[in-house]
């Protein structure tokens, strides 16, 4: 049976821009649409897994505001457990959005707000929740030393962990062995390792890098190339990018793999396994506007792995 995930994470509210290509510093641009959805990388991980049938429930902070009422009802329309997730004084956080939309690429400048008032403190009140789930997920949105903490907790009572390092930052090593999966992209494994990730031979030395500073699996996710798997004493893995229609938008192709690959490793699946779940399942998601929008149903990704 699958076991439960728990999300440690953030919520934002996403306004997202769109036009014809990105401003210059200092210029004005006409825009071709706008945005305000649900967003945060935890939130958006949280409904991928959630849409890909996983049971879950998310650990954040929001601020008691309108931003603060559309995650609640985000999360009661895909039937994620907010329960553990309590209001505070301050603001719920936003994200600008800035996505190109000849070629789908984005940029993005987030203020979290009430989710970084979540400490440790608050984490530890969690612990039975936290023990009693399958899997941990948890990006970089919050605090660090609340994501170590959780981390921490997680792996003590033998819980999978996973941690998206998004928005990249250093990390020690003390973290990166707190992780039974990581899971960043070319640029955050760059960052995290200082050397250039621009090719599937340069994301495997890196993630070699990764794993000998004491992570023991790690993903790199390579956008149209697919996703590199690397396990401590196996060969490297390249699993392959699902082809889908013209590209919309590529805000939500991370999250999306983040918690499709959740999902399906809850349900008992290989990690190989897992990563195609994650691939069919941001495949998808880059076909459609927005980040929590965009996340496909398991109905449908099972009808794209075939």
């Amino acid at each position: 049976m699958a076991k439960k995930i728990l999300v440690l994470g953030s919520f934002v509210a996403d306004a997202a821009f769109r036009a014809a290509r990105m401003p210059r510093w200092g210029e004005t641009l006409m825009g071709s649409g706008f945005a305000l959805g649900p967003g945060g990388k935890g939130s958006n991980q949280a409904v991928a897994a959630a849409r890909a049938g996983a049971e879950v429930q998310m650990l954040s902070r929001l601020g008691d505001d309108a931003f603060g009422r559309l995650a609640r009802e985000t999360w009661v329309a895909e039937g994620i457990d907010a329960s553990l997730t309590e209001n505070c004084e301050t603001a719920t956080g936003s994200a600008a959005i800035l996505i190109d939309e000849v070629t789908g690429q984005n940029a993005i400048i987030v203020v979290p707000g009430a989710c970084f008032t979540l400490r440790p403190k608050d984490v530890e009140a969690a612990g039975a929740a936290i023990r009693g789930a399958g899997v941990l997920l948890t990006q970089l949105e919050l605090s660090l030393d609340t994501v170590e903490c959780g981390l921490r907790l997680a792996r003590a009572a033998g819980v999978r962990t996973i941690l998206n390092p998004a928005p990249a930052q250093a990390l020690s090593d003390e973290i990166l062995g707190l992780a039974d999966f990581l899971i960043p992209n070319e640029s955050e494994a760059a960052l995290l390792t200082g050397m250039p990730v621009e090719s599937i031979e340069q994301a495997e030395a890196a993630a070699h890098v990764l794993m000998e500073r004491g992570a023991r699996c790690v993903i790199v996710t390579l956008g149209e190339k697919g996703a590199l798997v690397c396990v401590e004493g196996q060969e490297a893995r390249l699993v392959g990018a699902f082809c889908v229609r013209s590209v919309v938008d590529t805000t939500g192709a991370g999250d999306g793999f983040c918690g499709g690959f959740a999902a399906a490793l809850s349900e008992g699946r290989t990690v190989i396994e897992a990563a195609r779940f994650g691939c069919a399942t941001a495949g998808i998601s880059v076909t459609r506007a927005g980040t929590a929008p965009s996340m496909p149903r398991r109905d449908e990704i099972l009808a794209l792995l075939g």
